[in-house]
C-alpha cells in the first residue's frame, strides 16, 4: 500500500498508521479501502465505478461529492510524456483533490510552503484513499516509465479541479519516482 517518503531527510515510511497520522496532522485525510474488485485492465469508467459503488456511494453522499469519474493512465495512454508533464508542475485547486487507487500507483508531492514541513510526498497505490485539501500546493507523478494507475475521482464541482499552476519551479528540485 502507501508509502510515505521525505527525501530532504532520506525517510521512506510504509506504515499506514503512521501515514495517516502524518497527514492527518497537515490536514491531509488518508484512509485504505478494499481494492479487490477484479477489474480488466482495460476496464471503463462505468465498469469501474459500478464496481466500487457499494463504497463510492455511502462516502460520496456523506461527503457531499456530486460526481465521479476514473483517471486511467498505463504505457498506451496517448501522448502520456505531456499529460505527465502537466501533472508534474506544482499547482493547486479550488475544490479537495480526492483520489481512490483501484490499481497500480503514483506519488503525490507536497509543498506545504508553511515554513516547517520539508517536500514530501506519498505513493498512493491499489487501495490507498487521499484527500489533497483545496488550495494545498502539489504535484503528481504516475512515473517516467511504465505507467500504471487507475483511480477513482470525486467531485462536489469539477469546475474546483482546475489547476492553477504556481510556478514556484521548486517541483524542478525533486526526482519523480
Amino acid at each position: 500500500m502507501a508509502v510515505l517518503n521525505i527525501p530532504d531527510q532520506a525517510i521512506s515510511n510504509p506504515n499506514p498508521e503512521e501515514i495517516r497520522v502524518f497527514l492527518a496532522e497537515r490536514g491531509i485525510w488518508f484512509a485504505q479501502w478494499e481494492a479487490s474488485e477484479p477489474l480488466a485492465i482495460d476496464a471503463d469508467q462505468d465498469t469501474v465505478l459500478r464496481a466500487y459503488a457499494h463504497v463510492l456511494t455511502p462516502f460520496m453522499q456523506e461527503n457531499g461529492y456530486q460526481t465521479a469519474d476514473v483517471i486511467n493512465i498505463n504505457a498506451s495512454t496517448p501522448n502520456y510524456e505531456a499529460v505527465r508533464n502537466k501533472f508534474l508542475s506544482e499547482h493547486q485547486h479550488t475544490e479537495d483533490e480526492v483520489r481512490f487507487f483501484v490499481f497500480g500507483q503514483g506519488a503525490f508531492w507536497f509543498n506545504l510552503d508553511n515554513g516547517k514541513d520539508p517536500i514530501f510526498n506519498v505513493l498512493c497505490q491499489a487501495g490507498d484513499l487521499i484527500s489533497v485539501p483545496a488550495n494545498t500546493r502539489h504535484w503528481f507523478d504516475a512515473g517516467k516509465e511504465n505507467p500504471s494507475v487507475k483511480a477513482i475521482r470525486m467531485f462536489i464541482d469539477q469546475s474546483g479541479w482546475v489547476p492553477h499552476y504556481t510556478e514556484s519551479g521548486i517541483d524542478k528540485n525533486y526526482n519523480p519516482v
